[in-house]
């Protein structure tokens, strides 16, 4: 297989998106199957290519699995040129494996679950066009082309979140998100802008990575700095991070399919990809990396103490995500950025699964997504339940499990890096353990304990069909056994994950300053491979620990949800202040709306009030009235009679007289 067969991975989903947008409503009334046979068929197209290509890579050397394939030329104007091209990488391939992968899953998920919508090929649509903008992202071989499927996944991202735009609640929540994230957009295209004009002084005017990379000794450590917190800002709207996160959580207003795909498994892991793709600029900044670090470790933790006392199932994973993203953001900042691309990819296996299975629940209980309207679910919903605990085991990272591996690694890596702390590890580790709380508290209330719904929701209580279920199984599967790609040395393991991801980081990025003849000023950080030799035994000592915490807090889940379920609510009254400080999310929508949103706003008013119609249209209006009096002032001098006409011309003849006798 050719390497060139690259650009069919993104053309396959704008087939799709081209078939079912022009032609769709005609095909649902002939057959409405064939909307879905497209739509799940060209990512599925696009899933084998991949496939094939990431085998072929990997039958290559380390050292030469990297491949430039340009399409053809996008923008030229003087020295400044950007072509349509694609990188083949370790990076991109990983990236672009799991993603068609698990958007192919959730496409067949979304033929059950959206089979009784008007809007089907709609939605079918909108999912390709998603699609297409993400592969766009993640393969791009320069900023700009990727910054054009970084706006096309945020403009998705409105159109799915917003899919039910009756609903005032959907429409809001799209809105919001689309907001939020141009306000990262921004900072992002700053610090493009910043990155090409420094560079084309030294005239390297080029956007693509690998020269932006190989000239980045030229920039001063200070506007290095600047750039990588710019283009963090942007990733922080992207990834639902302090202080951009809070369009996330709103998000869950959309169909379930949509949680499953744009904010669990891909579009907010658009922001880590950046981050680890542009790994060289960082590691020569280490004050960015530290605030990588910090964001990420206290959104892990602000967000799961959010998630602990939500009622709405989805709200809580979606609590969950943006945690999950934070440990992302934490492996990153501490140079690992092989392990928070490992958690990347088991994060999207449970993720995913779990938002399915939570559609599945609310499929199952006619929209209901309150648990505490449900319970003793599991009976009833048995392949859901499965599917579901086995998800969660694996995002409160228990031993065998996928995410036990990739968690435990980000831990280890903040607490033993020379860019983490014992501060940044115990964040991390608390934010661990309310994870497994909060999470078999909703296994708890779901599933466990009589059914609180009503008796005509209970009496259409069953599994969900085979197109949803099997998604489910896969991703299970992959739930379970995805963590042994990334197994340590520690358990016995040669972590495949980060051998194969080692020629973009550590030492390969120090090699592309090399290439260029300039300094090697890669922080120490990221050269993860040449650091000391460890003993094991600090290691061990510390996973035990977080083990033990973890299970102790699915123990005190499971007093505290199935046998003594008066406790949480006595602990509520107790201490209602913290109770409602958590319930409301710590109030930070209403701090920003107070803050940010309401000034805007009024100021915003103003301008259409006071400048715009009193200022602009004043103006205009009153130019229009005057020449209007002054039409009918001339107006009435064109009456047509003969006599005013004489009256008038015999008073301009005196007047000439007048003029001529005394005053010249």
């Amino acid at each position: 297989m050719k390497f060139d067969l690259v650009r069919l991975i993104p053309i396959f989903p704008l087939v799709g998106v081209l078939i079912n947008g022009l032609l769709g409503r005609r095909i649902v009334e002939k057959n409405k199957s064939l909307v879905h046979w497209i739509a799940c068929g060209a990512v599925g197209l696009s899933f084998l290519v991949t496939l094939g290509l990431f085998v072929k890579l990997l039958g290559l050397p380390a050292d030469k699995r990297l491949y430039d394939f340009t399409w053809f030329t996008w923008i030229s104007s003087g020295v400044f040129h950007v072509n349509i091209g694609y990188q083949i990488d370790p990076l991109s391939m990983f990236m672009c494996m799991f993603v068609t992968g698990v958007g192919f899953l959730i496409h067949v998920y979304s033929i059950g679950y959206m089979s009784h919508d008007e809007s089907y090929f709609r939605f079918f649509t909108y999912l390709n066009l998603f699609m297409f903008s993400m592969i766009n992202l993640i393969l791009a071989d320069n900023f700009l082309l990727m910054f054009l499927g970084w706006e096309g996944v945020g403009l998705c991202s409105y159109l799915l979140i917003s899919f039910w735009f009756s609903d005032l609640a959907n429409a809001v929540a799209g809105k919001k998100a689309f907001v939020t994230n141009r306000v990262g957009d921004f900072f992002f295209a700053v610090g493009m802008l910043v990155l090409l004009t420094h560079l084309g002084a030294h005239g390297v005017w080029s956007l693509k990575f690998n020269d932006v990379f190989s000239h980045a000794y030229l920039l001063p450590p200070h506007l290095v700095t600047i750039i990588c917190l710019l283009f963090f800002l942007g990733c922080t709207a992207k990834s639902a991070q302090i202080p951009l996160y809070i369009w996330l959580p709103d998000a869950m207003a959309g169909p379930t399919p949509v949680s499953a795909l744009i904010h669990a498994a891909t579009m907010v892991t658009a922001g880590v990809y950046f981050v680890a793709r542009c790994n060289v600029l960082y590691s020569m900044s280490p004050f960015a990396m530290h605030v990588v670090a910090v964001v990420g470790a206290l959104t892990a933790f602000f967000a799961a103490t959010i998630a602990v006392t939500q009622n709405d199932i989805k709200k809580v994973l979606a609590y969950s995500t943006v945690s999950q993203l934070g440990y992302m953001f934490l492996g990153l900042g501490v140079g690992a950025f092989a392990a928070g691309l490992f958690h990347v990819l088991t994060h999207s296996f449970f993720k995913a699964l779990l938002f399915l299975c939570s559609g599945c629940v609310i499929h199952a209980m006619g929209g209901e997504q309150d648990m505490r309207n449900m319970g003793g679910l599991r009976k009833k919903m048995p392949i859901t339940f499965a599917s579901m605990l086995i998800g969660t085991l694996a995002i409160a990272g228990l031993p065998g499990f996928s995410g036990f591996f990739s968690k435990d690694e980000i831990l280890w890596q903040a607490y033993s890096s020379p860019q983490g702390s014992h501060i940044l590890w115990l964040i991390g580790l608390l934010a661990a353990v309310m994870t497994a709380f909060y999470m078999f508290r909703l296994i708890f209330m779901t599933f466990f304990n009589e059914c609180r719904a009503s008796e005509e929701v209970q009496h259409h209580i069953h599994e969900a069909p085979k197109t949803m279920t099997v998604p489910l199984m896969v991703l299970s599967v992959l739930s379970i056994f995805g963590g042994l790609l990334g197994v340590p040395a520690s358990l016995g393991g040669m972590n495949r994950v980060e051998h194969f991801l080692h020629p973009v980081f550590g030492l390969g990025a120090g090699k592309i300053l090399q290439a260029a003849g300039g300094p090697s000023v890669i922080h120490k950080a990221v050269a993860q491979t040449a650091a000391e030799p460890h003993s094991f035994a600090l290691e061990y000592e510390l996973m035990l620990l977080t083990t033990l915490l973890v299970f102790a807090a699915i123990f005190a889940a499971y007093v505290l949800y199935v046998k003594k379920r008066d406790v949480p609510g006595r602990i509520a009254e107790g201490n209602p202040s913290f109770y409602q400080l958590l319930l409301n999310k710590w109030y930070i929508d209403e701090i920003y709306e107070t803050v940010f949103i309401n000034p805007l706003r009024a100021f915003s008013i103003f301008l259409w009030k006071g400048i715009d119609v009193v200022v602009i249209d004043g103006l205009v209006n009153s130019t229009a009235a005057f020449f209007v009096k002054c039409g009918n002032v001339c107006k009435s001098t064109q009456s047509g009679y003969v006599q005013r006409y004489a009256v008038s011309f015999m008073v301009g003849v005196f007047g000439l007289i007048a003029y001529f006798m005394y005053v010249r």
